[in-house]
């Protein structure tokens, strides 16, 4: 094995028996030459004491186009209480393990001589950085995938699939089977074969300025990706954690929390703005009409932002402007449009816009094929 300092996006998991486990991972960078090991520690910020390594990837006569790149653990409990890690990047593609409860390795006997159950990917498609959650609302474990590079030229974009088990298969909004999600034999890094896959959360974006805002300085978001997830159970919400870069600021990266809500289709939906505490509640009939800066992210792995435009969402129901329409949302949460011939089902929620310092009625939502909407109201409905 080469020599290497580079760890990589480690997860800490804490079992029955009060133990946290770090999964630790090590990457040569340039190869699937990686390693995965664990590390025990009685308090979650360590010392952590090495316990070895369980998995190990890219040593002679390794098939990277079929076997996962042992790197970006995620590690999660289901409702049985049994606990499993996914993990894989690029390569071969993704795969998943069932662990030890009491020690957290690997059970014995797995698939794919200990490597575990293939869920999706291979030959090198552009994948990586797998998480789970399970939502009690929907009876889904969430698969959250980063399609693209993580450079802020190289289009990362994150998705989403789902399956009733936490194994698999999982299965994104137009039912295909993601395990199909994979290059062509023969291809490398070629993201047109796996770009229809997924329903597509976000990518690059950028809400442009408009008329009558009280600050039309804006920022361009690049490459958001890399993304955990946090169901918090006393509230019933749902948080998204991911990075961003962005536009003509080199590789410099940040790190971004936004709510996240379940759609009536069962998909979930991140409201377009940063979380700043607000709380849901339905949003009143007199802040849900008015002009919208709306922006779709469409289902491409963009290397470059996809910028907003500007729609109105009238009182009699119709959605005229830069596109055009019907909408409803007669509990000021649930929301529907149909917009230039496709539905979208999704949520209407307050929150904050920063650029305009004040908060503002947004909208995110899904389209049938599995596409996201942001809208967010612009700064005139509220002189």
């Amino acid at each position: 094995y080469s020599r290497t300092n580079t760890f990589w996006a480690p997860d800490v998991v804490q079992l029955a028996n009060g133990t946290y486990v770090m999964y630790y991972c090590t990457c040569e960078g340039s190869s699937p030459l990686s390693t995965l090991g664990i590390a025990y520690a009685d308090k979650p910020e360590g010392p952590y004491v090495n316990q070895g390594i369980i998995l190990k990837s890219g040593y002679g006569g390794y098939n990277a186009t079929v076997y996962p790149n042992a790197v970006d653990p995620c590690t999660f409990f289901d409702k049985e209480g049994r606990l499993w890690m996914v993990y894989g990047s690029y390569s071969g593609g993704i795969y998943i393990l069932e662990m030890d409860t009491e020690t957290g390795f690997p059970l014995p006997g797995q698939m794919n001589s200990g490597l575990g159950k293939k869920l999706l990917g291979g030959n090198h498609a552009r994948i990586e950085a797998p998480y789970i959650m399970y939502s009690p609302d929907t009876d889904y474990y969430y698969l959250f995938l980063s399609f693209g590079g993580l450079g802020a030229n190289d289009g990362y974009n994150i998705r989403v699939c789902r399956s009733k088990n936490p194994d698999g298969p999982y299965e994104d909004a137009l039912g295909q089977n993601m395990i199909r999600c994979a290059g062509r034999p023969g291809t490398f890094f070629n993201d047109p074969d796996y770009a229809p896959y997924g329903v597509k959360l976000m990518g690059g974006y950028e809400f442009m300025a408009a008329e009558g805002d009280k600050n039309k300085i804006t920022l361009a978001y690049r490459s958001p990706g890399h993304n955990s997830c946090y169901y918090d159970e006393e509230t019933g919400r749902y948080f998204i954690v991911f990075h961003t870069r962005f536009a003509n600021s080199g590789e410099s990266f940040q790190v971004r929390v936004h709510q996240m809500y379940m759609n009536e289709a069962g998909w979930p939906v991140v409201s377009p703005l940063r979380y700043a505490g607000e709380t849901p509640q339905p949003v009143d009939a007199s802040l849900q009409g008015g002009s919208y800066k709306v922006l779709l992210h469409q289902r491409d792995i963009n290397k470059v932002e996809h910028e907003s435009k500007v729609i109105t969402l009238n009182v009699d129901g119709t959605i005229t402007g830069d596109h055009t329409g019907t909408w409803s949302c007669a509990d000021g949460v649930n929301v529907t449009l149909t917009m230039d011939g496709l539905n979208y089902t999704g949520v209407m929620q307050t929150a904050l816009d920063a650029s305009q310092r004040m908060g503002v009625t947004c909208i995110s939502a899904l389209d049938e094929n599995g596409a996201a909407l942001w809208a967010t109201r612009t700064y005139s409905n509220y002189k």
